[in-house]
């Protein structure tokens, strides 16, 4: 499971047309919808305070987690990458929030207590290769959710690897940083493979190249469902991640709402 380095120095700038404001106030309105977690960091009831509790899973530089902590959540993101905390970091000291940021592979999450709602957007659920593993990371969120509490997530399918991005060349230029994707998919494994390549301006003309490999699978909305239905949740909703509407063969991103009732 791979994780983000060098490229976080500029992970926001290549990621500022991500709607990540429509993400948040779709998060809140299925946890409306659905959860137990309310807009509420000073419940003096100690069972209160566990279930008003969100999780953000595979956070990056917490720009959505800001944005619902800014809504009045009591956050907690937790990512793999020391390089992306250290940015979510410094968005905490700018804002003065008091999110709480562990790093931690989703793999082996280690919480406190019980929390109200957990979420993970931005397929970071691809990350993880195997099943037996996302079996894995599934079963954890149920064991951290509290009765009621609901888990939140989207991932990319098959047909998007296979059928929209493939085998393809991507490049981007911006005045201070340029990046070269270079994607590979096997249909047989399911495997997706992009060699980033990033050129980063440091003084004058001078620029810094700095390449990282990632490796994500697609799955099915079968795959994913069976799955969180195996850790013990109830799968509450599936809709398309990017019109909100049913999902059909050809959705490309796909939202899984899912309960513990």
């Amino acid at each position: 499971m791979e994780t983000y380095g060098d490229f976080a120095s500029v992970y926001d700038t290549f990621m500022d047309d991500t709607p990540y404001g429509e993400w948040c106030d779709r998060l809140e309105d299925m946890i409306r919808k659905y959860g137990v977690s309310k807009p509420c960091r000073d419940a003096e009831d100690l069972l209160d305070s566990e279930k008003n509790l969100v999780v953000d899973l595979g956070c990056g530089t917490g720009t959505l987690t800001e944005m619902m902590y800014a809504k009045g959540y009591d956050c907690i993101g937790v990512d793999r990458s020391e390089d992306m905390l250290n940015i979510a970091m410094g968005k905490k000291e700018q804002s003065g929030s008091e999110i709480l940021y562990l790093c931690q592979d989703i793999r082996e999450l280690e919480l406190y207590s019980t929390v109200g709602t957990v979420y993970s957007v931005c397929d970071s659920m691809n990350y993880i290769l195997e099943e037996e593993e996302l079996l894995t990371v599934f079963s954890l969120v149920y064991n951290y959710l509290f009765p009621g509490g609901i888990f939140l997530f989207d991932f990319n399918t098959v047909y998007k690897y296979r059928e929209l991005i493939g085998d393809t060349t991507i490049a981007e230029n911006r005045e201070d940083c340029s990046f070269i994707w270079e994607n590979f998919y096997d249909p047989e494994g399911q495997l997706n493979e992009y060699d980033l390549t990033v050129f980063v301006r440091e003084e004058g003309e001078n620029f810094r190249k700095f390449t990282e490999t990632h490796l994500q699978r697609g799955y099915t909305v079968e795959q994913m469902t069976k799955l969180v239905s195996q850790a013990g949740m109830t799968v509450l909703e599936v809709l398309d991640a990017d019109t909100q509407g049913a999902v059909t063969q050809e959705s490309g991103r796909v939202c899984v709402v899912a309960g513990k009732r």
